[in-house]
């Protein structure tokens, strides 16, 4: 279980984030530096209780028509080895030190993680209480089980999204043999679809996840996060 400290970061998550975002393929703003706000988000708790998992959504206020995305985000005690390319920047945080803010798709423990909670074996949780369920992220998962020991991971940065392509395998190990191949799209650019669970990306998919977020005015959005695919051989 994650504890969640009400203390604070140096710089803030939203410092972070507002000097990042430009930066990626999916950013459609035109500003150089957002105006950026939290809007909603969830987090899953990693067994071994070492990385923090986040689902982060923050609304750019800079341009005419906000914008609202997606960023999946873990929280390291010290660097991931190989992650240079992933690295958001480094915090101090007011109860445990220095932390490494990682890009989320790029870091196997929210990889699997996320896995687990599309095929309904992690509880989402509320993004700022320790130990409270988050009921109104709800996931879907169809056919056959698999393992989410990861063997390998590619993540490719799309204009409309980030791709995150996972070879599992059956268990721990260097002689496990495969498990299967899977994409999980991740939504960058989040869209408000009350009917987001029977859009057709949602029902020709092997699973996705649906949460809610705030808009600008108040009122809540709902639309897809992530979709679950088998990998095209």
């Amino acid at each position: 279980m994650a504890v969640i400290y009400k203390t604070t970061m140096t710089p803030s998550k939203l410092e972070l984030l507002a000097a990042w975002l430009p930066r990626q393929p999916w950013y459609i703003g035109t500003a150089s530096e957002p105006h950026l706000t939290k809007a909603g988000g969830f987090r899953l708790d990693d067994p071994q209780g070492e990385v923090g998992i986040e689902f982060m959504v923050v609304t750019d206020n800079s341009g005419e028509r906000p914008r609202s995305y997606h960023v999946p985000l873990s929280y390291r005690g010290a660097p991931l080895d190989g992650a240079d390319r992933a690295l958001i920047g480094t915090s101090e945080h007011g109860v445990l030190g220095r932390r490494w803010v990682y890009d989320g798709t790029h870091d196997p423990v929210l990889v699997a993680q996320l896995l687990d909670l599309l095929q309904g074996h992690a509880e989402p949780q509320a993004q700022s209480e320790t130990d409270t369920p988050a009921p109104s992220v709800t996931s879907h998962f169809t056919g056959v089980g698999f393992s989410t020991v990861i063997a390998s991971a590619a993540v490719d940065d799309r204009q409309h999204g980030t791709a995150i392509m996972v070879e599992t395998k059956e268990e721990a190990g260097p002689h496990s043999r495969s498990a299967g191949a899977v994409t999980i799209d991740v939504m960058r650019v989040l869209r408000s679809d009350s009917q987001a669970a029977q859009s057709p990306a949602a029902r020709s998919a092997r699973g996705h996840v649906v949460a809610d977020w705030r808009a600008k005015n108040g009122d809540e959005s709902r639309g897809l996060f992530v979709v679950l695919r088998d990998t095209a051989r």
